[in-house]
C-alpha cells in the first residue's frame, strides 16, 4: 500500500471511531480508546466469540444504510 493510500485508510478508520461515539464516550482519552479496541479484539478472538464478527458487520452495515437514508432525506 503506498503512503497516500495508507494515510487515507487510517484517517477513515479514525473517522469510524469518532462516528461510533467512542471518542466522546472516552472523553478523547487515547489510552481508554485503545483499551476498548483491545477489549473488542480479545472478545472476537475468544472461544466464546461465535458469530461476533458477523453480528458486528451486520450492525455496521445497518448503521451505514440508515445514515445514507438520512442523508438522502436531508438532501
Amino acid at each position: 500500500m503506498d503512503r497516500r493510500t495508507r494515510t487515507r485508510h487510517l484517517i477513515e478508520l479514525g473517522g469510524l471511531v469518532q462516528k461510533a461515539g467512542l471518542v466522546d464516550l472516552a472523553d478523547d482519552d487515547r489510552a481508554t480508546i485503545y483499551g476498548a479496541l483491545l477489549e473488542l479484539v480479545g472478545k472476537a478472538r475468544s472461544d466464546e466469540a461465535g458469530d461476533m464478527l458477523t453480528l458486528w458487520k451486520r450492525r455496521g452495515k445497518r448503521a451505514f444504510e440508515a445514515e445514507a437514508e438520512t442523508g438522502k432525506a436531508n438532501a
